[in-house]
């Protein structure tokens, strides 16, 4: 729960708000290959990523098409489904063995209405989501294979080496043999 307070605490909520907050989170280990997210079942949950990686990702033809990885100190959520409670169309996957702090979607109701540093944390970050959300299609539409890799070398530089290459090269939109070629050149 530290890492959860700290997260908190840097992002400005008082102390008074944490306690509430950070009770409502209940701790959970995932295994590696073990989903968050499955394609066709509602997500009742948003977590705070203690320890760990996961990929989000759509089935299409057979293949997984990579969307975004995360790792540590940071949340997991499928969007669409959490904030629609309708079914994923995504899957959410760890990638190692994983320690998360879980919040029920009933339990996220409750502090939007009773907790104003809760409140005020939850629109920032739902706008920070926006802004990352259209950057990353920006950059998708915009940028070459080469300029996607050198802003995740910038921005995400840890990713690099934990994640394994097929699921960087899908993330970039381009195969394992592409990419291959732009990290020599890099």
């Amino acid at each position: 729960m530290e890492k959860l307070i700290s997260y908190f605490s840097a992002k400005g909520v008082s102390s008074n708000d944490i306690p509430p907050i950070v009770d409502a989170f209940r701790y959970k280990k995932m295994a590696k290959g073990e989903l968050f997210a499955e394609e066709g079942k509602t997500s009742k949950y948003l977590a705070f990523i203690i320890k760990g990686l996961f990929q989000y990702f759509y089935l299409k033809d057979g293949k997984e098409i990579t969307t975004y990885i995360t790792g540590e100190n940071s949340f997991l959520v499928s969007v669409i489904s959490f904030y629609t409670q309708k079914p994923c169309k995504e899957f959410v996957r760890a990638l190692t063995d994983a320690e998360l702090l879980m919040l029920h979607y009933n339990d996220l109701t409750k502090l939007k209405t009773s907790n104003e540093g809760f409140r005020t944390f939850y629109i920032e970050a739902l706008e920070s989501l926006v802004v990352g959300m259209d950057e990353t299609r920006s950059n998708f539409i915009t940028l070459t294979a080469e300029e996607r890799y050198a802003v995740l070398m910038k921005e995400e530089p840890a990713l690099l080496k934990q994640v394994p290459l097929q699921y960087l090269a899908s993330l970039l939109g381009i195969t394992p043999r592409h990419l291959s070629r732009i990290r020599n050149n890099f």
